[in-house]
């Protein structure tokens, strides 16, 4: 399994707006400078995001993207998921929109238990970290 370049990319401009202090802004062009990312590309990345509630704009010449949340709660699995839809290993796990349809052999196959434990810990270790902890990560790297 590997994540788009949506996921690394969106994870990226999402912790680059809450490293910002609280009542600035974050401009795209910004974001597009620090983190070498289209702005094109930003653009679709920060739309779906926008359009989840993760974030929202502010329009005027201090415009850009702001959290709608606190860091804290947001998680790393609300970006991912946002910009991906499900996280799965394989299709017979799926579950929600745009599953697809159970595999003949999902009713007895013993397989599956492994696809479902993999899928489990990938949500878990993704909902365990929020852009909060992120933030703090960035901060300690910054100050070494």
């Amino acid at each position: 399994m590997k994540l788009s370049t949506k996921s690394t990319y969106g994870l990226r401009a999402m912790l680059n707006i809450a490293l910002n202090p609280k009542d600035s802004a974050t401009s795209i062009m910004d974001i597009s400078r620090v983190e070498g990312i289209s702005v094109a590309y930003l653009e679709q990345l920060l739309n779906k995001l926008r359009h989840d509630d993760l974030i929202r704009s502010i329009r005027g010449p201090n415009g850009g993207y702001v959290l709608s949340r606190n860091p804290d709660e947001i998680t790393v699995a609300d970006i991912v998921k946002t910009l991906e839809g499900s996280i799965y290993p394989v299709h017979c796990v799926a579950t929600g929109k745009g599953a697809k349809a159970a595999c003949k052999k999902s009713g007895g196959c013993v397989p599956k238990t492994v696809w479902l434990k993999l899928s489990k810990a990938i949500n878990d270790c993704l909902e365990s970290i929020t852009l909060k902890d992120l933030c703090v990560e960035a901060k300690k790297i910054k100050h070494n």
